[in-house]
């Protein structure tokens, strides 16, 4: 009696370790499911100056100056992020038909509006940064040389989708 007890709880313990996985998982495309970044409102400025660095070291190694954030900027890019997810898809025109250079001026940004960088996307804010220095017209915004300020921000929605933008002014 005891050996069958003994191989019953065997059994479970073998079919327990065949249950599915509780994280992580494969999509329907094959690729790993993204796994949610949760961005908590504490790590704002660690962001947005993480970011900075970032950008900054990426600009001094191709010669180019650094940027400094800018608060209207920041404003624009925040503004936009929470609209491109209201709207549920990422593009460069906001619910009102406003273009970048509209958002800029409103947030009451005094310079020359150079480019905007948008994503919609699970990644970190890194992540997204080396992603748009791997296409080719994302990272002319980045490296601009004329660029002197950088916005960034971004708006997390309830799925755990991140909507980025990064304008840079001059």
């Amino acid at each position: 009696m005891i050996r069958i007890i003994s191989l019953l709880l065997t059994a479970l313990f073998v079919l327990s370790a065949c249950g599915a996985p509780t994280s992580g998982g494969i999509g329907a495309d094959g690729q790993p499911l993204p796994k949610v970044y949760k961005i908590r409102n504490s790590q704002k400025a660690d962001i947005q100056f993480r970011v900075l660095d970032s950008v900054n070291s990426l600009r001094s190694a191709a010669g180019a100056g650094p940027v400094q954030l800018n608060s209207e900027l920041n404003a624009a890019a925040a503004t936009h992020s929470r609209d491109m997810s209201v709207q549920n898809r990422p593009w460069h025109f906001g619910s009102d038909g406003s273009s970048p250079i509209d958002r800029a001026q409103r947030a009451g940004y005094q310079g020359a509006m150079l480019g905007e960088n948008i994503s919609e996307t699970y990644e970190t804010e890194l992540e997204t940064l080396a992603a748009w220095m791997d296409a080719t017209g994302t990272r002319e915004v980045i490296m601009d040389r004329r660029a002197r300020d950088m916005g960034f921000s971004w708006y997390q929605d309830s799925s755990g989708k991140i909507w980025w933008t990064m304008l840079m002014g001059g």
